[in-house]
């Protein structure tokens, strides 16, 4: 029988210790996903003998860990104040979590004690595991399509095996609104942020195509005799954005990039409790803008940095 691609399921659990298997269920822990794929990426060592006639030599296997890439949708979690099912795997792209009971859960970013994944990969009878994963997210939140989370995990390799896929669990994982002028705002320059209800306030509003954000985690499989282990060692976010503008706002924002000057944005998804998305950046630098031809209007195009205001705030992810 052939194995197919669409006979995968996704396990991916907290670990308490890491490195140690979590042991992640599919009535537990089952992610609903697209765009999956798993590799052994594998550190071949050259013999390089030197014989009689020519040929290469076989590489012994060295250093192995497993990279592991999917995309979710961004959703809320269908009831404010609880976190989504996404939540643990943006604690694994060393994100915190916190709750504010009955309004909202948010996400921003740490810089030490990072958590992991164990993460079960199931393709139609063949279960790969991994643990101690951590990675990095791309969110994308463009006009006219569905919102969603680009994972780039890596994890020590455990094992592979021939296992039956499980059951899996996915009621935790909710329908997303799709990114129209129904049901998103527009981007809010100088947007200030309210944590205790996770909500926008204030600044300049523009129409836009939307927003894209990658928060740039710098992920390194660092092999060691004694114990392998995956680092996130840096982060730099950075995103894009192109906005409908004004000749004068134009104006004001191409004096404001020379002037190397940064300002709070905001970007919201849905307004119903429990299904709305937020996203906030206090200290946004706008660099390199050009202009884009979008059904014949000149749009302002400009890449992103998000820079920490108070440290650890660069970027906040807020299911409300």
């Amino acid at each position: 029988m052939p194995m197919l691609i669409r006979n995968t399921i996704i396990l991916a659990k907290l670990e308490t210790t890491y490195g140690v298997d979590a042991a992640p269920t599919g009535a537990a822990n089952a992610l609903l996903v697209s765009d999956a794929s798993f590799e052994l990426a594998i550190d071949g060592i050259n013999r390089d003998l030197l014989r009689p006639t020519m040929g290469g030599s076989e590489q012994l296997v060295g250093n192995r860990y497993a990279k592991l890439e999917f995309t979710v949708e961004l959703s809320g979690s269908g009831t404010a104040g609880t976190a989504p099912a996404w939540g643990p795997l943006l604690r694994a792209c060393g994100m915190a979590e916190t709750v504010t009971a009955g309004n909202n859960v948010a996400y921003s970013p740490v810089s030490s004690g990072f958590e992991s994944l164990t993460i079960y990969y199931y393709l139609d009878g063949l279960l790969y595991k991994a643990t101690g994963c951590r990675g990095t997210v791309e969110l994308s939140a463009q006009l006219g399509e569905r919102p969603t989370l680009k994972f780039s995990f890596q994890g020590r390799h455990s094992t592979v095996s021939a296992a039956a896929n499980p059951s899996a669990t996915i009621t935790a994982w909710k329908k997303p609104l799709p990114v129209t002028d129904a049901t998103a705002t527009s981007i809010s320059l100088g947007a200030t942020f309210t944590a205790a209800t996770g909500s926008l306030s204030g600044g300049t509003v523009y129409p836009s195509r939307g927003l894209a954000l990658t928060l740039g985690q710098d992920v390194k499989y660092v092999p060691l005799v004694g114990g392998d282990s995956i680092d996130i060692t840096a982060r730099e976010t950075t995103g894009k954005v192109a906005l409908d503008v004004t000749p004068a706002q134009a104006t004001t924002m191409v004096g404001d990039i020379l002037a190397n000057a940064v300002t709070g944005m905001g970007f919201q998804i849905g307004s119903t409790a429990g299904s709305t998305v937020v996203l906030y950046a206090p200290a946004v630098q706008r660099i390199n803008p050009k202009w884009d031809d979008y059904n014949g209007r000149a749009l302002l195009s400009m890449d992103l940095r998000c820079i920490p205001n108070a440290g650890n705030d660069e970027l906040v992810i807020v299911a409300r």
